[in-house]
Formats: C-alpha cells, structure tokens, sequence
C-alpha cells in the first residue's frame, strides 16, 4: 500500500478498502503498427475519454500504480516518496515527486501522469500532460493492473500476466494445503505507529494471494472484524484471538516491534509451533505484480520450503 496501505493506505486513502467489484468503463483504441511517440490512443478514465501517448516516454505515476505501470513500462521519470522508497522498485534516476509540487512534475516534461482521484489540485496537474487517475479501491487488484495496460497501450501484455498469475498462485495454493491441511487458517498482520493491524482480504501485505488466489481460510474473528473494512486494528492483548494455524507478520523494521517479545505474544500456538512467518513490511505494502511476485515467493519459501 503506499502510505497507503497502511502506512500507504491509512494516510494517502483516509481508510478506503481495494478491492470492490465495481467496474470501470475504460477502452482503449489500437494504433497502427509502429506508432510514434506523438501518436494517441483514446481512454475511456471514469472522468471520460482521455487522449493519452500511444508510447508514451516519460511518465509521473505520482501514487499507488507506480509498480503497476513499472512492470509494464519503465519510461518513469517521477514517482511517489513511497513507492520510491520500495525496496521491490528500481526506477532508475526518476525524481520523487507529489500532486502538491506543481513546479517540479512541469520540470519533469511528463508526457502522462498517472495518480488517484484523490490527488490535489487534479486542474491543474491536467493542463500539463494527458492526466488518468483512479479512484483506489473501485477495481479489485488485478483487474487495475489491465486498466493500467490499456492506458499505457499495452493490455494484452497486462492480461497475460494476469492470467499466468492467477493459475500459479492458485497451484501454489493446492501445494500448500495439502502441506498445512483444508481447514488450516492463517492471519496477516502489521505493526505500524504503535499499532497492530489484522487485516481481510484486499489490503496488500500478501491478503489477496492468501485469501482470493490460494483460497486459504481466515480465522473466524478475522472475518467478523476485518474482512468488510480491508483491517482491523486491535490490542496486543487480544492479538491471540485473531491469530490462526499459521501467522504472518509484515513487521515494520524502524517501529515498535516489542509486541514480539511479550509473554502473550510467544504463547500464541502459531508461534510457538514455528508457524509464524515474518517479512518486510515495506516489500509488502503495495499489491502490483512486482510486489505480488514476491510475495508468492515469500509464501512458497515459508509453508513449502521452497528456495
């Protein structure tokens, strides 16, 4: 998530959830083979049609899709400080950049930008190069990385990703049930400015794998506390209620992670019987296919063993 997914999400969304199953009217017109950089494609934005760069060359993703489009494109020349700071994104020499430094993406010359429907002053950023936003949360996570490929020219290239995704996650799932059992369940959470997070299944950290691909089961409390909202924030104390067969962590490395050290903590079954999993939070806030394939990686090595 960026500050978004909690850091990410929490800030830069004010608590919206990814994942509903409105869809967005986006269509995109093929150009003639060998276009040019000055030649367009016309995208249907939930705004209405946008005239965008059917190659574009230097694109301003300045929240939350900069993985997406980097999978696809790496013509980035400004991004978002968090996605900046991911340890899973390499962008080259792209500048950090923000929808309140007007001045700065003008100095960038962006040929598209591409952020959140939440971005300040969305006016003006659109005078200066085709602008395509998203409201988060109106597409589930993989049918917005094929929205990204349409505005980007490159849906079929999106959509193929997607479908080989899916069918690896999925047989990845089939193994590690047959490991943990049918009825196994597991819990993600976070710690994040003194807090603890358990959270659904749409809200990055691995939960879309986890829960929608794999089809692996939350517990009974999850469900009933975190599942409709994307997270729940809860109490170190009551942490044992929430947790599952298996556990994973996405430990925040520059907090406050003492909660692992209590007595309460340790007790948990999970831990105790080596079923807790513990992985960078930062290589686990957001979920575009940069991060998701190495969040499959993390699962395969954690419940299969496999390095």
């Amino acid at each position: 998530m960026k500050k978004t997914l909690l850091p990410f999400t929490i800030a830069a969304f004010a608590l919206a959830a990814c994942g509903s199953d409105e869809d967005s009217a986006s269509e995109n017109t093929e150009p003639a083979e060998g276009s040019s950089a000055e030649e367009t494609i016309t995208y249907e934005s939930e705004n209405g049609p946008v005239e965008v760069p059917a190659d574009p060359e230097r694109i301003v993703v300045l929240s939350t899709y900069a993985g997406n489009v980097l999978h696809l494109d790496d013509d980035i020349v400004g991004v978002d400080s968090w996605s900046a700071s991911s340890p899973n994104y390499d962008f080259g020499d792209a500048e950090e950049v923000s929808a309140e430094n007007i001045e700065k993406i003008i100095e960038l010359e962006p040929d598209l930008i591409i952020g959140l429907a939440s971005e300040p002053n969305l006016d003006q950023i659109s005078e200066i190069a085709p602008t395509v936003t998203f409201t988060y949360g109106a597409l589930d996570y993989l049918e917005q990385h094929i929205e990204i490929g349409k505005v980007l020219n490159k849906e079929e290239e999106a959509t193929e990703w997607v479908e080989d995704f899916k069918q690896r996650a999925a047989e990845t799932g089939e193994e590690i049930k047959a490991e943990i059992g049918e009825n196994a369940t597991v819990t993600v959470i976070e710690n994040f400015d003194k807090q603890l997070y358990v959270f659904g299944d749409n809200w990055a950290r691995g939960t879309e794998i986890l829960y929608q691909e794999m089809g692996l089961n939350m517990p009974e409390k999850v469900q009933e506390e975190a599942l409709e909202p994307g997270y729940y924030t809860l109490s170190s104390e009551v942490l044992p209620d929430f947790v599952g067969d298996y556990l994973i962590v996405s430990r925040v490395a520059d907090a406050d992670n003492s909660f692992m050290e209590t007595e309460t903590y340790k007790n948990i079954p999970a831990v105790q019987n080596g079923n807790a999993f513990v992985a960078d939070a930062e290589k686990f806030y957001f979920n575009d296919p940069i991060t998701l394939e190495y969040q499959l990686e993390f699962f395969e090595e954690n419940f299969l063993g496999n390095e």
